[in-house]
């Protein structure tokens, strides 16, 4: 069992890291606040609880540059303090930048944060491992804050319009594969080179280069095709996949439930339940008043519930809050949610008659998949 802390819990990668270590039975999660760094006792108490600790925390943006520089250096040396005085000598993993070897602040802030830890780690024969972060995208990114991916999802989702300021080539990483690179670091089990006597480094490559009008581009084209007109894109390329469940997580609360249109004439009535551009399976099931079925989530699938008769509630929660979204369906007039990544999910049988529910998901089922987490809404 390891035991590890996360200085930046809460922030956009911190999130994704502590909710795939949470599935993990290896690890013991080590809770970490932003406050801690302005209390001693308590970053002392929690530093020497920590067998790993993954140094995310630190500011990306502010008006003034100084404020980045003077902020990201602070919480350096309150964290080397932290093991200095109680002589712990946890892993410290750093999240560093491709900027480091830029002529700006923040860049300049990471490359002299590492060398703290360096320093720090050969002094007090600890071990340090910093890992160059090229620029990442994923989920709840924080729109103006943390890429410019975050940014165009908002936007376009939302209904403004994205500017480019300039069109270049952009190299990405989608979040869910740098989680595996940090995971790997924890664990021991990434190739590094050696940069100290006890010191590490990892260089991550991004995974996909883009120009930033073919980013807005699909985007636009998710807007138009997937929240206009339902239709799931075509999600064979990662890249592509990864991006549109970042878009679905920009989606509006309000869009949903979607009702289907309906055509009717004397042998009865047809409903499209999904068009898609992308292979899936499609399913339904029944269910008796009363009964709830779900309270799972998953990392990577996207799915949609669509209720044809009967009456039902879908439920959803993001993984680590506690904000319970409900949605009432109704089979006379059909409809259907669509289920994000990290939002565990049910639907729950309200209704007095038997519920049927047709079910979408973009990949085939298989009981062995390690992408379905269980966890009550």
């Amino acid at each position: 069992m390891i035991r590890v802390g996360i200085t930046g819990q809460a922030g956009f990668m911190g999130y994704h890291l502590y909710t795939t270590l949470s599935l993990d039975e290896g690890v013991e999660l080590i809770p970490f606040e932003r406050s801690f760094f302005e209390n001693t006792a308590a970053l002392e108490s929690f530093v020497s609880k920590c067998d790993t600790i993954v140094h995310l925390a630190a500011m990306n943006r502010h008006e003034d540059a100084n404020v980045i520089y003077q902020t990201n250096l602070g919480l350096v040396d309150k964290l080397i303090a932290a093991c200095v005085n109680t002589q712990s000598k946890p892993h410290i993993i750093f999240s560093s930048s491709s900027q480091e070897n830029r002529d700006n602040l923040y860049g300049k802030s990471k490359k002299e944060g590492k060398e703290k830890f360096i320093a720090w780690a050969d002094t007090h024969h600890a071990k340090f491992t910093s890992l160059t972060v090229p620029n990442v995208f994923g989920p709840f990114g924080k729109p103006n804050y943390n890429s410019v991916v975050a940014t165009f999802c908002h936007k376009v989702a939302h209904n403004e319009e994205p500017t480019i300021l300039n069109d270049g080539e952009v190299g990405l990483i989608y979040i869910n594969e740098l989680v595996q690179v940090f995971v790997a670091a924890i664990k021991n089990t990434n190739q590094t080179k050696k940069v100290g006597q006890h010191s590490f480094e990892v260089n991550i490559e991004p995974t996909s280069t883009q120009k930033v009008s073919r980013i807005l581009a699909l985007l636009n084209r998710y807007k138009k095709d997937y929240m206009g007109n339902g239709i799931f894109p075509s999600l064979d390329d990662p890249f592509e996949k990864a991006l549109f469940n970042t878009f679905r997580c920009y989606v509006p609360q309000e869009h949903y439930p979607v009702k289907f249109t309906k055509h009717t004439d004397p042998r009865g009535s047809f409903v499209e339940i999904a068009r898609t551009q992308t292979s899936g399976q499609f399913s339904f099931s029944t269910t008796v008043p009363g009964i709830t079925r779900g309270n799972h989530f998953h990392t990577r699938k996207a799915e949609r519930f669509a209720v044809i008769s009967g009456k039902a509630r879908i439920q959803l929660r993001k993984i680590g809050t506690n904000e319970v979204i409900d949605y009432f369906l109704d089979g006379n007039e059909p409809a259907y949610v669509d289920m994000p990544i990290w939002y565990t999910h049910n639907i729950k049988n309200v209704g007095d008659e038997e519920l049927i529910t047709l079910f979408w998901i973009n990949e085939p089922y298989n009981p062995e998949d390690a992408d379905t987490y269980f966890e009550d809404v």
